[in-house]
């Protein structure tokens, strides 16, 4: 059972031209430097060597401060509240969808049950609430 697991390295020499060979369709498949800068394996810069550690700390930094600049001015929760951009709700953030449905068909129901026991026209032409000529159901 231990033979089975040892693997056999194949260490026959390779000649010159075999070398050469495997080297050509490797650099045949090698990615293009845009390629290389989308993907973020390069830095896309113009910048000297030497200089593109600086060059990138300095964006770093300038992004840095941006968001600091963005957090500052941005509203409080309260103020959002009372704007109506984020709901009054002490529930967790994954279940107010379903507190807001909830709350939906709760209104659909209490309105449901007010619209039963409406009076009806007549009822409130007898009560004097509205006159015989107002009558919506004529």
């Amino acid at each position: 059972m231990a033979e089975a697991e040892q693997v056999k390295v194949d260490e026959t020499p390779i000649s010159a031209i075999q070398r050469r060979d495997s080297l050509e369709k490797h650099l045949q498949t090698r990615p293009d430097s845009k390629d290389l800068k989308d993907r973020h394996i390069l830095l896309d810069t113009n910048a000297a060597p030497s200089l593109q550690s600086a060059a990138q700390d300095l964006e770093r930094q300038r992004a840095t401060d941006s968001l600091k600049k963005g957090l500052e001015k941005r509203p409080e929760k309260e103020e959002l509240i009372e704007r109506n951009i984020l709901p009054h709700s002490t529930a967790a953030p994954a279940i107010q969808g379903q507190q807001k449905e909830l709350e939906k068909h709760m209104r659909a129901d209490t309105l449901e049950e007010k619209m039963k026991h409406r009076p009806r026209p007549e009822e409130l032409v007898k009560d004097g609430i509205l006159q015989a000529d107002e009558d919506p159901t004529k």
